[in-house]
């Protein structure tokens, strides 16, 4: 779900076009990211607003946002051409773009909006991507960007514990140190006050900040994650929309 592509073969690039890489993150992250950006939106008008799902991965998050975006042009954009073959299954556009290097391949303020789901975590240089995503979206366009919490309530009292946070890494190869079994290739983790003034900073209205739950949360312990999503400082996945100033 990395759209930079990173400064060397035989490290990060290989990496993500690993079919054994997971490229797809939780429904109820979706959904909730959808609806938040369906109402921003509104009811569709005369004229298609275009909707860019950058870093789409397996097409999967677009393909479940999709049905509460009709009217809309859903288009997925990913560098990893694995990610796509299997994004086109699902999507009627999907194309190969990267946020550094020759940029995405759309004018600038030609786009409506933008879902940045579990992207953020995975570039080398997200001040870059940000700038190129707000290149892309009109004057007033929305950005709506999701990434795991580094706060996350579990990640509080494992770091009391003198345990590695769920969500970070220390290596491409293994996990060490840390709850999980997927290697994800995270290189950066936000808190959700580093997330809005990271996202402010950028030159974008911070308008709103919302939890959502993460899959990959042991069963018995589901319910307290969604409870926690009343406290987005404490909640599991940060879902924040912004709109270009």
């Amino acid at each position: 779900m990395n759209t930079t592509a990173p400064p060397r073969r035989g490290g990060l690039r290989d990496f993500y076009e690993d079919p054994a890489v997971p490229v797809a993150s939780g429904t109820p992250r979706s959904l909730r990211q959808a609806r938040m950006l369906a109402t921003a939106l509104g009811a569709p008008g005369k004229t298609r607003r275009t909707v860019l799902d950058i870093g789409c991965g397996d097409g999967t998050a677009a393909a479940t946002a999709a049905p509460l975006l009709t009217g809309h042009t859903i288009v997925g954009v990913d560098w990893s051409q694995d990610a796509l073959k299997r994004a086109r299954t699902r999507l009627p556009y999907a194309v190969r773009g990267e946020l550094t290097g020759p940029g995405l391949p759309f004018g600038s303020a030609s786009v409506d909006a933008v879902l940045f789901s579990e992207v953020v975590e995975h570039l080398v240089d997200p001040d870059a991507a940000l700038d190129e995503i707000r290149r892309i979206l009109r004057p007033g366009g929305h950005l709506m960007l999701s990434t795991p919490n580094l706060a996350a309530w579990y990640n509080r009292g494992l770091l009391l514990a003198g345990v590695q946070p769920v969500f970070s890494e220390v290596s491409l190869r293994a996990i060490h140190g840390r709850p999980g079994r997927e290697v994800v290739g995270h290189l950066r983790l936000y808190t959700a006050r580093a997330l809005r003034e990271f996202v402010a900073a950028a030159g974008f209205e911070v308008v709103r900040l919302e939890g959502a739950p993460f899959h990959g949360v042991p069963r018995p312990l589901r319910a307290l994650d969604r409870l926690a999503c009343a406290r987005p400082s404490l909640a599991s996945i940060l879902l924040l929309h912004a709109r270009k100033t």
